[in-house]
């Protein structure tokens, strides 16, 4: 986890470039015409927030937003984004241990963090989560698909069942970035049976109530 966090310290300022993608843009609708208003009016906790990509939009429709992230650099340009409704707090925090000082929410998001989990930590990091989360909160996941060609190619998978991405930043600096994809089966053999998965071309959106 702390070499994930340096390299998005370093790739902050870049971060946002991903999203430009001509061949995104489509999908990327769909998401953003999404997200908020599944969240909407719901006290909801932020995990990974990184630059605030998606904190903006959810905080535009949500009751408040706590958004939380490990690394500084990409957080401060998650605060400079404008919240006219000042409905947002940030706080600095590990995802496998969310404090109960942040309090109770009934709405959740994770955006493009599950595929940086260590398959082996997957429900370490649902139980961190789902302690801050009251029953019935709604729990909005999304991250990538594998596109042939188009994503980063993929290390063979190691003894964990975990595969890597070689990943170069502006700054010349080459990172092994930990990059899973779920099998299939993956995600309700982990998230409660409401659950619900939309794929997309280059996103999946995984949808659920906390029991």
């Amino acid at each position: 986890m702390a070499d994930l966090v340096e390299y998005y310290r370093r790739r902050a300022g870049e971060y946002e470039a991903i999203y430009a993608k001509p061949e995104r843009q489509a999908d990327l609708a769909v998401l953003q015409a999404t997200i908020p208003g599944r969240l909407r009016g719901r006290r909801v906790l932020e995990v990974a927030c990184g630059t605030g990509y998606w904190t903006t939009g959810i905080a535009a429709a949500a009751a408040s937003v706590v958004a939380t992230d490990m690394a500084e650099e990409t957080m401060e340009l998650a605060r400079r984004k404008p919240y006219p409704r000042r409905n947002v707090t940030f706080r600095k925090e590990d995802a496998y241990r969310l404090p109960a000082d942040l309090g109770s929410f009934d709405g959740a998001f994770a955006g493009f963090l599950w595929s940086h989990i260590p398959r082996e930590r997957l429900r370490e990091f649902l139980g961190s989560l789902h302690a801050r989360l009251e029953p019935g909160a709604r729990v909005l996941i999304v991250d990538n698909t594998y596109v042939a060609g188009a994503s980063t190619p993929l290390s063979a998978p190691d003894a964990a069942g975990d595969t890597w991405q070689d990943r170069t930043l502006a700054d010349g600096s080459r990172h092994r970035v930990l990059k899973n994809f779920p099998a299939a089966g993956e995600l309700e053999g982990l998230l409660p049976p409401s659950l619900a998965v939309t794929t997309l071309q280059y996103y999946w959106l995984a949808e659920y109530q906390r029991p």
